[in-house]
């Protein structure tokens, strides 16, 4: 998720920590070298001018260069600039006091439109809301099948519009609402037509659909990975059709970050969610100040604790944190391990939530290739209790019957041990330890 950019700044921010003292010139250096990793990576040419201007004059005040930290003091500005690009502050979607609340969303066609109305209803479920689904495309007619396939995929309602509804849309709309009203369903979550361009008769549409069902959030859906004809695009649905929020889709694959850095500040809206995978669980409030803190290779420690405590059990957890704290974790708990590691989704994407500084360096670091994390169960399984429990007692010929009993190679073996031992030798640090006894079992 944006690692070109990532890289970039990651070199900008160890370039400036390397400076003993903060001067015009070496900010000059700094400011140049942000400046290229912002066009590269396709962000709005004016976002990058602003941005530019206000780091430079916030650095360069006489209070930054006085301290006794500047080159720290700059990073903070450059993170608080990074954040205020991105929103600022996390914004959650506005839920009406009277039944129901409509999301109506809007986009071009090939950005997720239609997936994301699953997505958000299987999140506002979450929350112990009933929604309904429903799609207003009225010229696709795979619309209503795949709206429907979504919904029943999900164990979710879903309101099918007859022929005789579709070529009377306006009557439509007005009875979708009344069945939402009448049978409590909340939220309405309806999926619009999109285009592969953005044309007069679409947006005539859209603004026919919004004005008969008065939504209470027109939520502007694109594709992180078109970089700017996303921005653009937003910009033109917020001026002909007007948006309230964002929801970002493919960010996981996006490795520029245009969009996501550009969106915001152009369209004035903010990003609400961001699509992080193709299953309907990857699917996440968006918060800028972790996104910038990620994006400067600081992780994102909030969201990594989030994860576990909604996909880990409660006991295991404990027991592993206690394991941890007193250096009695084996290769048995590594397989456990694994499979919550499975659970909570991407292990990269995992991996990219902690800092790549400081006791975490080797951890985020570690390069995983997802396949093999089956490839590492079977291993476990094919060793003894004896082995699994005290796995310097594997010699040569143990990992030869290990191999064989798996399925793997020798190599692969080696491979995971090497990474099993680097893991221990890790969480033997002090500043891991204090991690783990504050955070872990704090919650």
């Amino acid at each position: 998720m944006l690692d070109q950019l990532s890289n970039r700044l990651q070199k900008v921010m160890r370039f400036l920590r390397g400076e003993g003292t903060i001067t015009e010139k070496n900010m000059a250096e700094a400011m140049k070298m942000l400046r290229l990793a912002f066009l590269e990576a396709d962000v709005n040419y004016r976002v990058v001018k602003e941005f530019e201007a206000k780091v430079k004059e916030k650095a360069l005040d006489e209070k930054v260069l006085a301290s006794l930290t500047p080159a720290q003091q700059v990073i903070k500005i450059v993170r608080d600039e990074l954040t205020e690009i991105l929103g600022s502050n996390m914004q959650s979607l506005s839920f009406s006091s009277t039944l129901p609340t409509v999301f109506m969303l809007v986009g071009l066609q090939g950005t997720g439109k239609t997936t994301t109305c699953g997505k958000l209803a299987r999140w506002t479920q979450n929350l112990q809301k009933n929604p309904l689904l429903v799609s207003v495309d009225l010229k696709r007619p795979a619309a209503q099948e795949q709206m429907k396939m979504i919904g029943q995929q999900l164990n979710l309602p879903f309101y099918e519009l007859s022929k005789t509804q579709i070529e009377a849309p306006q009557k439509a709309i007005k009875e979708i609402v009344a069945f939402a009203k009448d049978r409590g369903f909340d939220p309405l979550i309806v999926d619009t037509a999109g285009r592969l361009h953005i044309d007069d008769e679409l947006m005539e549409e859209l603004r026919m659909v919004k004005n008969i069902l008065n939504p209470t959030e027109v939520i502007y859906v694109g594709d992180a990975m078109t970089g700017q004809d996303a921005v653009k695009s937003a910009q033109l649905f917020a001026e002909k059709i007007g948006i309230t929020s964002i929801i970002l889709t493919k960010l996981d694959g996006d490795a520029r970050g245009g969009a996501a850095l550009s969106i915001v500040h152009v369209t004035g809206k903010p990003i609400k969610f961001i699509g992080v995978g193709e299953k309907y669980d990857k699917f996440e409030p968006f918060y800028p100040d972790r996104m910038a803190s990620r994006i400067l290779g600081m992780g994102d420690i909030l969201s990594l604790i989030e994860k576990a405590e909604k996909e880990a059990d409660k006991k295991e957890a404990e027991e592993l944190a206690r394991k941890l704290l007193k250096q009695e974790f084996t290769l048995e708990d590594f397989q456990k391990q694994l499979v919550q590691l499975k659970k909570m989704g991407s292990l990269s994407q995992f991996l990219n939530l902690f800092p790549t500084g400081g006791p975490f360096k080797n951890i985020s670091q570690l390069k995983i290739d997802e396949k093999k994390l089956f490839h590492f169960e079977a291993i476990i399984n094919s060793m003894t209790v004896k082995e699994r429990i005290n796995p310097r007692i594997i010699n040569g010929s143990r990992r030869l019957r290990i191999a064989k009993g798996s399925g793997r190679s020798v190599s692969e073996v080696n491979q995971l041990l090497k990474q099993f031992f680097e893991m221990k030798k890790m969480m033997k640090k002090s500043q891991f330890q204090k991690f783990i006894s504050g955070s872990l079992l704090s919650h």
